[in-house]
């Protein structure tokens, strides 16, 4: 059965997407700890991160890493945090959340956001790639 991730790039549940490559997709995540968290996964399904030959692990960091800045540039905050759990679903994946403090990585945080306001969002990082 393919995850929940893998249905995503298939286009059988929908997201709202913000950046996609041949390679990489990073979408709003619709329980989010913060406005604008983002995920961050390969389009290939491997399930632990490390098991990510070092050539893709290096694409997906760098892929977080403009997409992070697309985060910061529409969310007001310090920085965007980056956090690898990988326990929720078996597929690859790089949370970016905007935090100004270590609390806001808190996935206790994480609530039901309204889907015209994560498509507004997602457009409005969108424009700044």
């Amino acid at each position: 059965m393919a995850t929940i991730f893998t249905q995503i790039i298939n286009g059988a549940i929908p997201c709202h997407r913000i950046y996609e490559d041949e390679k990489y997709l990073a979408f709003l995540d619709i329980r989010p700890v913060k406005k604008g968290h983002a995920l961050v996964i390969p389009k290939t399904e491997i399930d632990y991160v490390f098991d990510l030959d070092d050539a893709a692990l290096s694409e997906l960091m760098c892929v977080a890493k403009k997409v992070a800045r697309k985060i910061k540039a529409v969310i007001p905050c310090r920085k965007v945090g980056v956090m690898v759990a990988g326990l929720e679903v078996p597929h690859a994946h790089i949370h970016l959340i905007p935090i100004d403090d270590v609390h806001d990585l808190n996935f206790a945080h994480a609530h039901e956001v309204d889907q015209e306001e994560l498509a507004a969002l997602a457009q409005t990082i969108r424009e700044k790639m």
